[in-house]
């Protein structure tokens, strides 16, 4: 498949347009690839080590969830030359969706979270700048926190890292917010709609006596770990348009 028209069609699946005017990261097609596109990488981060890796595994093209362009390139020395040149060199081109990844309702990150623990009634969580980057939805029935990471932790890489709780919410919990990433900032604005407990990546020092004030329990996964679920649903969508894929897993344990 020609790389121009598959990164259309990901544009059009994970709606990129509706993201361009509020996400710094420069979405979509960041590194052209003069060939035609037979096998794709997908990675959470666009690194040296990524990049590398799928120079290896003779990719045509790497789609990530984090980019090397954020608001624009100005030198392409240091860290931004090693990141590109091996890109340019191997001719492997390069593809992001950041925060379409983040909100789209069946093949982003959230909703990767949300599959694991079959939630239902979903809906989009988590407002920013009039779109949206999580999900919340139900258990399908009561559990404890501790239960609640049960489920979740297999399917997690954090890297050797345990997943932290502040259990702060009722003993048992029903209703989840869930925004992957660095998502405590949405701590409000998941109780507000009765949320019992907020998944996400990673904390912030201020979140412990807000939840403990609110009476929320919160959940801090990773913020590697909960972004890996929106790449491999892009990975899954591209093998079933026939091409070969692979996943270049990277944890960071952060």
């Amino acid at each position: 498949m020609d790389c121009l028209e598959l990164a259309d069609r990901l544009d059009s699946e994970l709606e990129t347009d509706r993201y361009a005017a509020i996400d710094a990261s420069a979405n979509g097609l960041q590194v052209e690839r003069t060939g035609e596109v037979s096998h794709v990488a997908v990675a959470v981060d666009a690194a040296v080590e990524t990049i590398e890796r799928a120079v290896e595994r003779d990719a045509d093209l790497l789609v990530t969830h984090h980019g090397i362009s954020w608001g624009g390139i100005e030198r392409v020395t240091g860290t931004a030359y090693h990141r590109i040149a091996p890109l340019i060199t191997h001719d492997v081109g390069l593809y992001v969706s950041h925060l379409p990844l983040d909100g789209h309702q069946t093949l982003g990150n959230a909703a990767g979270v949300g599959d694991v623990l079959e939630l239902s009634d979903r809906q989009p969580f988590g407002a920013y700048e009039g779109e949206h980057i999580g999900q919340l939805g139900v258990l399908s029935e009561p559990i404890s926190v501790e239960t609640l990471v049960e489920r979740l932790a297999p399917e997690l890489d954090t890297g050797g890292q345990s997943v932290q709780t502040l259990d702060f919410g009722p003993e048992k919990v029903s209703t989840v917010a869930i925004v992957t990433g660095s998502g405590v900032d949405w701590l409000d604005e998941a109780v507000a709609a009765g949320a019992d407990v907020l998944i996400t990546g990673e904390g912030k020092q201020h979140i412990y006596h807000e939840a403990k004030e609110a009476g929320i329990s919160v959940v801090l996964a990773g913020h590697y770990a909960t972004e890996t679920f929106g790449v491999r649903s892009v990975q899954e969508l591209v093998s079933e348009w026939g091409l070969e894929t692979s996943f270049i897993a990277c944890p960071t344990g952060l």
